[in-house]
């Protein structure tokens, strides 16, 4: 970081493995996200030289519009916001796995991703969504807000739809 500017260029050994973190949309308790984000990350190891780093949401405490400017200026106040800032900067692309809420997104997601901005840019994005009707919706939406902050959004974007049955048996699948 340069004073309290943040620093999205990364360095010479930021480049030289490429860096993905697989962000969990979901705070729930009983939520089912780990185990998803964990296969991602499980493939994505397998099928490349990535370094994948799994970053649970819940971890992270990002209160709510609390930053006294707007994050498209990088100029963070608070030691929570440029921690998250330094997190997403060092990255070289993204995959949200999250499950679809109401037809949309998760509200925790939709505030990690506002915490920043400039470190969105130009960075690939892979959408993975899952839930009773697969996350279609909440993947459209992500792939529009993806488009604003200039990410570069993949496709496919996977959805795992849940039966009915599995869905019963499972009330935690939804989370």
């Amino acid at each position: 970081m340069d004073g309290n500017r943040v620093n999205t260029s990364g360095g010479l050994a930021a480049k030289m493995t490429k860096r993905v973190l697989v962000i969990m949309g979901s705070v729930r308790a009983g939520r089912h996200c780990p185990s998803i984000a964990q296969w991602v990350s499980e493939v994505g190891r397998e099928k490349t030289a990535l370094t994948i780093e799994i970053i649970d949401l819940a971890e992270w405490s990002l209160p709510m519009d609390d930053e006294p400017g707007i994050p498209g200026l990088g100029l963070y106040k608070h030691p929570h916001s440029k921690a998250w800032s330094e997190k997403v900067a060092q990255a070289d692309g993204i995959v949200f796995v999250t499950p679809q809420y109401n037809w949309g997104y998760p509200g925790a997601l939709k505030n990690a991703i506002d915490h920043c901005y400039l470190e969105w840019q130009g960075k690939p994005l892979m959408i993975v969504t899952y839930g009773g009707h697969g996350g279609g919706k909440c993947a459209v939406q992500l792939r529009q807000v993806a488009d604003g902050l200039k990410m570069r959004p993949v496709s496919p974007m996977p959805a795992i739809t849940f039966s009915n049955a599995m869905i019963r048996e499972n009330a935690h699948l939804m989370t």
